[in-house]
């Protein structure tokens, strides 16, 4: 965009012309700038007129705000409009007309509304601008009563104004009503409104209805096709997109920019990776070029199928890095791919290009910094925020107490809390969750009723994240408080919070309750599945387990990786041998399900358990060529507590082979040794672990009550409290011991 200088513009300062240019021959040109919409040279020619102390008049002020109105000058047109009261010319229609719109396009309703009012003649022209005026900024109510009002005064409707309504109209209520406007009026037959018809039908999730007026129409051009893709791209209706791009192929009629930018949006929703990636090939043989957009939408896309390589493909192609919002979609898509590290990478990368990141990109690597708990990379964000005066939001103030939160800085979390003039529902779950997180469960509660005294309404994060606290430390009773919560706030049903009290309950020892809560969800997914087949396994309950799993696979509900682990370790603390061995090779076998490590580690276990520590090793070798350090422990324990010193000796020397940087692996590796009575060996262990500057982290546990959570740790007698916790405990553990002793007799 052209500069221009401020001087051009003192009005005040002209003086009477002296030189042959007449104010008509100026405004011919302008007028014929205007008409060809070559608004810079219209400005341009002004200045010249200026320059020449040449004075405008009623015929130039017309095309002079038009042009500062597509040129977003707006400063510039406060100071034609200021010439226009000196000169005595508001009260011309035509003047105040440009006005009006001028106002109105910048969204300076009231003002508009003014010079409307002020208006002793008005025509369709002003009324069309600020019945618009009202449409674009979302007041429909409004612009309908003003289309009523000059209905009323008998002031036709052009198809412009029927534009101008639809322009802001979302609901189909209001876009039944201007179609059968348009019928009456007799718009039908223009190509501009029946498209916009179209397009807000599609935005109203009507595309029944989009599709009568589209079959209706005798002339569609690829504005047409487009906006009756985008209304099936909304709903996510792939198949019948797909069906369309044909019929619009036959028809002649070819795919721009924005139809496969919908098509693109579409397959991200379904996130069909192979149908992306036919699409992605016809835009680039299309013979197009690709702009921004089109490149943003392949990159969500690509996230969203967890095509990380493809992603960066598209981007590093790309000629637009320099586009804020392409990588913003980058930065966010990383981190909900769990690859925060990449996603802090593209960041860098773009401050160094000198790109200005907006407060979405900001947030986005701010939940990078929190995924990663890297708090001096958060932190240097922090500060470039306040070194470039950055206008923050809601968004990144939230984005910022999540990462302080997840680095274990409350008090930081806190201040911003506290400082932020204005806050959302995930401002309050952000402090909620920072203290449920950080194991401070007491606060989050007090947070929670702090945040329903402001008549903030929680949502299901809310109660989630109170509940996996409550379960994480068997907090019951502040669990069972959530539920009451839950059940009073006559929220919707949510699969989420369901199973996130099933799992609260299952955790807290209250089974039976778990179960009900389970039996009252009115649909299950695979999540709530493995909830319940893993609260029944923890309570001893292997075959009523077993029996859920039969009845999930009844159900039609694929199985996946994570309820096959679940299931599996329910065999493994149940000592289930045939049965999690049966489920092992029915997860390869049946349902395709590679194994992950941690299936592995489950049947070693399970068979170590078993006494088949033999087996146990060579399942292990069968599975991986290099095993990791944690699964050889497990073998590792098993052959210390059976016995087995020659099996034990090899699994030691595979475990210090792989240079383990843990303390508990060589703790465990000694305490083999010594169980061997290999007494230099267990001083080689001690020396290896000590040359690393590793130490064995102290053994700890905790107890809940009323919803403070205190942690102890061995052989620390500091609790003010210790001689009667140690005779409580005791106590117990006596008449744990009398109840067997009766059980068994």
């Amino acid at each position: 965009m052209h500069k221009f200088r401020p001087h051009y513009f003192e009005f005040t300062k002209l003086t009477p012309p002296t030189h042959l240019a007449t104010t008509k021959s100026f405004n011919a040109i302008i007028n014929r700038l205007s008409t060809e919409g070559a608004h810079h040279e219209v400005i341009a020619t002004y200045a010249q007129m200026l320059r020449a102390y040449t004075l405008p008049d009623a015929y130039s002020f017309p095309s002079l705000l038009k042009a500062c109105t597509s040129l977003n000058l707006f400063s510039h047109g406060l100071s034609v409009h200021q010439l226009t009261i000196i000169s005595g010319l508001t009260s011309d229609p035509y003047i105040s007309s440009s006005l009006l719109n001028f106002y109105a396009k910048f969204g300076y309703t009231q003002i508009a509304h003014q010079i409307f009012d002020s208006m002793p003649v008005k025509n369709v022209v002003p009324w069309t601008a600020i019945i618009s005026s009202y449409s674009r900024e979302g007041n429909i109510d409004m612009a309908f009563s003003m289309l009523n009002a000059m209905r009323n005064q008998e002031i036709q409707a052009t198809s412009v104004t029927v534009l101008g309504v639809l322009s802001g109209v979302s609901l189909f209520a209001h876009v039944s009503c201007l179609h059968a406007c348009a019928i009456c009026c007799g718009f039908m037959g223009n190509l501009a409104v029946v498209n916009s018809l179209l397009n807000v039908y599609g935005r109203s999730n009507r595309v029944e209805d989009s599709r009568v007026l589209f079959e209706l129409m005798d002339h569609r051009d690829v504005i047409s096709w487009n906006s009756f893709i985008s209304g099936y791209a909304q709903v996510g209706n792939l198949r019948e997109i797909l069906e369309l791009l044909m019929r619009m192929r036959m028809e002649g009629i070819e795919p721009d920019k924005q139809t496969f930018g919908s098509v693109v949006s579409a397959i991200s929703t379904h996130s069909n990776i192979e149908l992306g990636r036919l699409i992605h090939g016809q835009i680039l043989t299309s013979g197009f070029k690709c702009d921004s957009n089109i490149e943003t939408s392949l990159i969500v896309m690509y996230l969203k199928c967890k095509k990380l390589t493809d992603a960066f493909l598209v981007f590093e192609k790309s000629t637009y890095k320099s586009d804020v919002i392409l990588c913003t979609a980058m930065i966010s898509g990383l981190v909900q791919n769990n690859s925060a590290d990449k996603a802090l990478n593209v960041f860098h990368f773009m401050l160094n290009l000198g790109v200005l990141p907006s407060t979405a990109t900001i947030a986005a690597a701010l939940s990078a910094c929190a995924q990663l708990g890297c708090f001096n990379k958060g932190r240097s964000i922090h500060s470039f925020i306040l070194r470039q005066h950055v206008v923050v939001d809601i968004a990144v103030n939230n984005a910022l107490m999540t990462m302080y939160s997840k680095c274990g800085c409350l008090k930081q979390s806190l201040s911003i809390f506290r400082r932020m003039s204005e806050r959302d529902v995930v401002s309050w779950n952000s402090i909620v969750a920072g203290h449920a997180q950080n194991g401070y469960l007491s606060k989050a509660l007090f947070y929670f009723s702090e945040m329903r005294k402001t008549l903030r309404k929680p949502d299901s994060i809310t109660f989630i994240t109170l509940l996996q606290s409550c379960a994480s430390t068997g907090a019951l009773h502040p669990g069972k408080w959530v539920h009451n919560f839950v059940t009073k706030s006559s929220m919707s049903p949510s699969i989420v919070v369901d199973t996130a009290l099933v799992d609260m309950y299952s955790k807290c020892g209250e089974l039976d309750t778990a179960k009900k809560c389970f039996q009252r969800m009115p649909h299950k997914d695979l999540v709530s599945w493995s909830t319940i087949i893993s609260g029944h396994g923890s309570h001893g309950e292997g075959e009523i387990a077993l029996n859920m799993f039969s009845k999930f696979l009844q159900s039609g509900i694929k199985p996946n990786d994570a309820i096959f682990l679940s299931v599996l370790s329910t065999c493994n603390h149940n000592g289930l041998i045939l049965p999690g061995l049966d489920l092992f090779e029915s997860m390869v076998r049946d349902f395709g399900i590679k194994p992950k490590l941690e299936h592995t580690a489950c049947v070693v276990d399970l068979l170590s358990r078993a006494g088949m520590v033999e087996e146990a090793y060579k399942f292990l070798n069968k599975m991986f060529k290099k095993p990791t350090v944690d699964v050889l422990g497990i073998l590792l324990d098993a052959c210390r507590i059976r016995g087995n010193k020659e099996l034990g000796e090899i699994i030691a020397k595979d475990i210090l082979l792989l240079k383990p940087v843990s303390a508990e692996n060589y703790v465990q590796v000694a305490h083999s040794y010594a169980a061997m009575s290999q007494w230099e060996a267990v001083g080689q262990a001690w020396i290896r672990m000590r040359s690393l500057g590793l130490k064995k982290s102290p053994g700890w546990s905790s107890i809940e009550q009323n919803g403070n959570i205190t942690t102890f740790f061995s052989d620390d007698s500091s609790h003010p409290r210790y001689e009667e916790l140690v005779f409580v405990l005791k106590c117990l553990g006596k008449e744990m011991r009398d109840y067997e002793n009766w059980k068994a007799s």
